[in-house]
């Protein structure tokens, strides 16, 4: 089954075997694509390559690694990395879905979605905020150049 990335994506998870399990509303399902193949795929549906999408990040934010990525951007469909994209451990959060992050420990965050559904994502609390902080100044930068 190949995946798309789509509104009700809460998270990508990298699983055992070159899988996924990919967090929706109320469901969870297992894809037998990596978090990076669903990235990619996910762009090229949407009418892009994620090579594109992540240069266009990049010189929208002057940033160099860890980019948000929009995925979609008629909806603004943003998702960021924990970690290195092209990491075996990386997971891809949904912007728009994140209610609330809390640190749990030095290396762990609790991740709240917007259904209250939670998940614990290993890395610290400090590098969560930055990538929110990170996706939601793309997102607004989007806006704002989409209502000019």
């Amino acid at each position: 089954m190949k995946y798309e990335i789509n509104k009700g994506t809460l998270a990508i998870v990298p699983n055992e075997k070159e899988n996924s399990l990919v967090y929706e509303d109320e469901d969870r399902y297992i894809i037998d694509q990596t978090p990076f193949e669903i990235m990619e795929s996910s762009c090229r549906y949407f009418g892009s390559t994620y090579n594109g999408r992540k240069d266009s990040a990049r010189d929208i934010l002057g940033a160099e690694y860890k980019v948000p990525i929009i995925v979609e951007d008629t909806d603004n469909l943003i998702v960021f990395p924990t970690t290195s994209p092209l990491s075996d451990d990386c997971i891809w959060i949904s912007l728009k879905r994140v209610k609330n992050f809390e640190k749990i420990d030095a290396c762990n965050t609790k991740i709240i979605f917007d259904n209250n559904k939670e998940i614990i994502v290993p890395c610290s609390f400090r590098t969560v905020e930055n990538q929110v902080s990170r996706a939601s100044r793309l997102d607004l930068i989007m806006r704002n150049r989409k209502n000019r």
